[in-house]
């Protein structure tokens, strides 16, 4: 197990390495210039000239991203040039808000779309199949930001049941139950489209383990129909399902970004779009990098648990 995970994290190096390159060159290539948007109507040839050479702008390329990433590997992610204080800080401020958003998406399109793969495979071809199967075309087919705003509409603006934006109570609230109830809309809207992908997959998996002779013989012993599914069947589809889970959070934890800014959620998407109209680049540098290492913490997760329940792996 140990070499196992170390050979995954050494895998994830040069991912992280190569996504270092990507987002610097990405943010070079962005028109404006950040020293001019900092001084803004103060933004003089003379004023410009001298932020850059403070910011270190006025070197080449290779130089400034040797100068970061050397930071970096000190864990030294820089100064922010907007808000004056340090990125990792406002990135890790902003990250817990995120991960509770793509968390509560997580578990909620984990458990709604193993549930209903399951219903759909045992009822193959009849009514709940079919209700599922629709359902789930509709959820993948319609994008999420107009789907948060389809529900901001109805839940928040006609029906005014749940709150339309941010993560607490302008006044008052501030407890768990506030959290919970500003929670819904956006876990929701987040979670509907990974819903659907783990619920044809799981179809798709359970309908080949019911189809194997093993289920016939335990079917022929005599087990209910509810252990023949949950106690064998499931627990072999679960093997090929987990690693699409781990895919689905970094998906979820990707699309936070946007519906973030949907929903006036505090999390590290408002943080970024604000970073990347302000030209603020080691902000930006350091939120994509943050996000993309969970990205990668999430799928090398996944691997580990379906080499736990997989003995086929560990041969």
């Amino acid at each position: 197990m140990g070499y196992y995970i170390l050979k995954r994290l050494l895998l994830a190096v040069p991912v992280l390495f190569g996504l270092t390159i990507i987002v610097f060159l990405i943010m070079a290539m962005i028109p404006g210039d950040p020293a001019t948007a900092i001084l803004g109507s103060y933004a003089t040839p003379e004023n410009v000239a001298r932020l850059n050479r403070e910011l270190g702008l006025d070197r080449s390329l290779a130089e400034q991203y040797f100068v970061w990433i050397g930071n970096l590997l000190q864990g030294d992610f820089g100064r922010s040039y907007t808000l004056n204080r340090p990125v990792i800080d406002e990135v890790l401020e902003r990250f817990n808000a995120t991960l509770i958003l793509a968390g509560a998406a997580l578990l909620m399109c984990s458990i709604l779309g193993l549930l209903a793969g399951i219903v759909s495979a045992v009822h193959q071809f009849g009514w709940a199949d079919r209700v599922i199967t629709f359902v789930v075309l509709i959820g993948i087919s319609t994008p999420s930001f107009f789907l948060g705003l389809l529900l901001i509409l109805l839940f928040a603006v006609s029906w005014r049941v749940l709150p339309a934006s941010g993560m607490f109570a302008i006044y008052g609230g501030g407890d768990l139950p506030d959290l919970l109830l500003h929670l819904i809309l956006p876990a929701v809207t987040l979670s509907v489209v990974a819903t659907g992908v783990i619920a044809r997959l799981t179809r798709a998996a359970m309908l080949e383990v019911l189809r194997q002779d093993y289920i016939r013989t335990a079917r022929a012993k005599g087990l209910s129909e509810r252990r023949v599914i949950y106690r064998h069947a499931f627990k072999v589809a679960l093997v090929n399902v987990i690693p699409v889970i781990g895919i689905q959070a970094g998906f979820v934890l990707g699309g936070a970004v946007y519906i973030e800014t949907v929903f006036q959620w505090p999390g590290i998407g408002g943080m970024l779009v604000k970073a990347i109209s302000t030209r603020d680049l080691l902000l930006v540098q350091g939120g994509v990098l943050v996000v993309a290492a969970s990205y990668v913490l999430f799928n090398l997760l996944a691997d580990i648990a379906q080499y736990m329940l997989d003995p086929r792996l560990k041969l």
